[in-house]
């Protein structure tokens, strides 16, 4: 706790935080520019974990998988508006209790993933045409996802609401 509370004191005195927070249009940019990164990552990642759940079936998985790298473009603009709020002003969020439940869900989504590639499940649905059943780890796989990704977006939101912040 000690690192993080000297990080936001450094980060709080930099010209990063002083912008974020005195020009006007900058933190309604992030916003927004934060909303279309989320709806790409889940727009994304949401189509391939509901398919491998086994909704429209009709759909090839291949053809859907091909959508990862927006779902990875969303998660980047993401990373870099969220770290705009964060610097704006860093003692808002790690007081904030629904801040690191959002860091936790973010975390646990991450090993989502690299269960999904490092356990090869990936490879077990890339193939499956339409109609196939994905198997059983790549539907605990996707549902996990997709719950983790609720959660985060959950927790999110819940940041001007839940602790001290705001």
């Amino acid at each position: 706790m000690h690192t993080l509370l000297a990080f936001s004191n450094w980060l709080h005195a930099t010209k990063l935080s002083w912008a974020v927070t005195h020009y006007p249009w900058i933190w309604p940019g992030a916003e927004t520019l934060h909303f279309i990164g989320l709806a790409m990552m889940v727009g994304a990642i949401g189509l391939l974990d509901l398919r491998m759940l086994g909704v429209a079936k009709q759909l090839p998985i291949g053809p859907l998988h091909s959508l990862v790298p927006w779902g990875i473009a969303g998660f980047g603009i993401n990373a870099v508006t969220g770290f705009l709020f964060f610097a704006g002003d860093p003692f808002q969020y790690i007081n904030n209790i629904a801040f690191l439940w959002k860091m936790i869900f973010i975390a646990l989504a991450g090993l989502n993933i690299l269960a999904f590639y490092g356990a090869g499940v990936y490879r077990s649905i890339s193939t499956l045409g339409p109609g196939a059943d994905a198997p059983f780890s790549a539907k605990v796989i996707a549902g996990s996802s997709l719950f983790l990704w609720a959660g985060v977006m959950y927790w999110g939101r819940m940041l001007p609401f839940i602790g001290t912040a705001f």
